[in-house]
């Protein structure tokens, strides 16, 4: 066998569709749209979500509720997620980032899921109320940033 004799498997390779090239071709006049209507159009097909002249879902859903436009993200991180950084004391948001705990470093909020055994101190935006006692329990120190 020579690289020169190399040849497709009979049958795997196909001529793609020519379109609109006569009546022999068995795709001519109407190109395989049938007849008229909106998708024989060029261009002629609704919107994804269009339900056929139905009321759309979006429309027939009512409007509720209200939305914050001063609302406040925060960056969560447990109290076990600082445990397992090891004693790299002190953890400020930067050294979150840097082991990718979050991701933005301008709202971190310190939650109290977990247990803390080390003395560690720690820099944050925010601290939920059983963070900072299992943190001070350990021996450590909250700084709100």
């Amino acid at each position: 066998m020579k690289l020169s004799e190399l040849r497709a498997v009979p049958g795997s390779r196909k001529n793609r569709k020519r379109i609109g090239r006569g009546a022999g071709s068995g795709t001519g006049k109407t190109s395989g749209r049938g007849q008229k209507g909106q998708k024989s159009r060029s261009g002629g097909s609704p919107h994804p979500w269009f339900e056929g002249g139905q009321m759309p879902l979006y429309r027939r859903l009512p409007k509720r509720g209200f939305t914050n436009i001063f609302r406040k993200e925060y960056e969560i991180v447990n109290v076990a997620q600082l445990a397992g950084l090891g004693m790299k004391n002190p953890i400020t948001p930067e050294v979150m980032k840097e082991k990718r705990m979050i991701r933005k470093v301008d709202s971190v909020k310190i939650l109290g899921n977990g247990e803390l055994s080390e003395a560690i101190t720690v820099h944050a935006q925010k601290f939920s109320r059983s963070a900072v006692d299992k943190i001070e329990k350990a021996g450590g120190k909250v700084v709100t940033v």
